[in-house]
Formats: structure tokens, sequence, C-alpha cells
């Protein structure tokens, strides 16, 4: 299903600062040859992760699924001076694609990568967290909310994309169990009060979520 008309699509891409060159090439070869070529941020959502880290200007970053390194270098963007953005990947393949264009990346010193099960690496990395993007297996949503929510500072943001999954949550009965993984998660959000929150309909969906207690 298509939330976003393709017309409309390209109309806001074409007023949005375009990608740099590196970011390009990852979409690029992300499209080109990865099966899941879909999972890809792309240019608008990039775009918004970039202006949100900016906007923040955080010191301590987490992202939880990594997939070829296109949103970690969107949110990079917007580190303060010493900060760090750790990021999760389970598929070894994924990783070491994404490692390869952090090394040629300015913020190359910057990025940490992790390889393995999200659950168990966050319980190793003893940080605040300022920013915190999740994008990993949908079942997984509320175990890596429960788990990092803590960690986050008072004010501070989590972004979880995927919130629309393809336009299923919208269906009066849904099959699959990414999509009602969601669908839960996006109740579970909704019934909480120590957070903030707006659900964006921005390209497959993100939740912006502030912690405010």
């Amino acid at each position: 299903m298509d939330l976003l008309n393709p017309l409309a699509q390209q109309y806001a891409e074409k007023y949005t600062s375009p990608d740099d060159s590196l970011l390009q090439e990852i979409a690029d070869y992300t499209y080109g040859h990865h099966p899941h070529a879909h999972m890809l941020s792309g240019h608008l959502q990039g775009k918004l992760l970039e202006m949100i880290s900016c906007m923040i200007q955080p010191r301590r970053i987490l992202e939880i699924g990594t997939f070829t390194g296109y949103s970690a270098l969107c949110l990079a963007k917007g580190l303060r001076q010493g900060g760090q953005l750790h990021t999760i990947e389970l598929r070894e393949e994924d990783a070491a694609t994404a490692k390869g264009y952090f090394e040629r990346s300015v913020y190359k010193g910057e990025i940490l990568l992790h390889i393995g099960d999200a659950l168990t690496i966050m319980e190793t990395l003893q940080e605040v967290w300022d920013l915190v993007f999740i994008d990993a297996d949908k079942t997984g949503y509320i175990n890596y909310f429960n788990r990092v929510l803590p960690k986050v500072r008072k004010n501070g943001y989590i972004l979880a994309d995927n919130v629309l999954f393809h336009g299923q949550v919208l269906e009066k009965e849904l099959t699959g169990k990414s999509a009602k993984a969601i669908q839960s998660f996006n109740d579970f959000i909704a019934g909480r009060a120590d957070i903030e929150k707006v659900l964006l309909p921005v390209r497959d969906g993100i939740y912006l979520i502030r912690k405010v207690r």
C-alpha cells in the first residue's frame, strides 16, 4: 500500500536538500544489489533523521539496526564535538557493508559498530543516550524500548521506524506477526504517561518519542 502519493513523495524530495555523495553511493548500491533494499531509510527520511539529530545535537546516539549504514551516517551529522554513535547489526554481511562506508566517512572515529544480538549488546553499553533510533526486527520493538528507556536521559528522544508497517496496521484484520507486533508497540507507546509522542506519517511511519520523566 502506498501511504504517500508517489507524486507527493517526488515533490517533497525535489524540495529537500540532496544527499551527499557517500549517502547517494550507499543508496545506489543498496537499491541495486540488496534483496531487502526497501529497508533503507532513503532520501526524505534520511534527511529528517539528520535534521532531528542536528536539532538535538546529541552526545550519545544508539541505533538498533544498522543495515547498510545509511541511517547511521545521517544521524551522525548532528553529533556534538566528542560525541559517539553506537550502532548494532545482527547480520554480519550487512555490518561488513556498513563498516566499509563508515571507514570512508568523516565520522569513522565517532561511529562504533557492534555485531550480534541487540539486547545482549545493549547491556554492555554503559552510556546515557540522548537519541535512540529503533529499526530492527519488529517483534522486538517493545523489548528494545523497555531495555533502553531507563538509559535515555530526561528529555532525550527515541525514534521508532516502520510504525505504519506498509499500511498493514490500517487494515481491519492484522495477519502477519510483524504487523501485529508493530500494532502492539503502537498501543503500548500510546498508553504510556511517562513520554510525549507523535506518530509521523513519513515514508513507513516514524514514532517520535520524548522521555519526560
